[in-house]
């Protein structure tokens, strides 16, 4: 069973994963979706400052922008979200390397604030898998459960 099925299945808890697939976004969206869980795509192959993770999240998720961008703001929408009817959230985040090479503070505050949305007492079960290869991160690999 890949690493994706068995999270979506249950047998892999929602965290913080580093994920290398090459499968289409239309694809994986798909699988995620067809599962009953909700899809959501970061492309952060441009994102390379704090400001353009922040405008570029806010878009992902399809929040209001506006209060203004901060990693603050960022939270307490997270922390909001929680779509109904869903088993859960699987945030694709592509392209996370630009970010952690040329802002690592404003990489590890992103990983801590979708970190703080993962391990939430509340709201649906929330997974965030970075994609695509980038320096060496204290993120596990999303296994796979045979």
């Amino acid at each position: 069973m890949s690493g994706l099925a068995a999270l979506l299945a249950g047998h892999n808890p929602p965290d913080l994963y580093q994920w290398h697939s090459a499968a289409p976004v239309p694809d994986v969206q798909h699988a995620v979706e067809h599962a009953g869980w909700s899809f959501v795509h970061l492309d952060g192959w441009t994102v390379e400052d704090k400001e353009s993770f922040l405008k570029a999240a806010v878009q992902a998720f399809g929040l209001q922008d506006d209060q203004g961008a901060s990693f603050d703001t960022l939270s307490d929408r997270l922390a909001e979200f929680d779509p109904p009817d869903t088993a859960g959230v699987v945030l694709l985040w592509d392209g996370w390397s630009p970010l952690a090479r040329h802002d690592e503070q404003a990489f590890r505050v992103a990983l801590s604030v979708l970190g703080g949305r993962v391990h939430a007492d509340r709201g649906c079960p929330f997974a965030v898998l970075l994609r695509g290869e980038g320096p060496d991160i204290d993120v596990p690999e999303l296994p796979v459960k045979h």
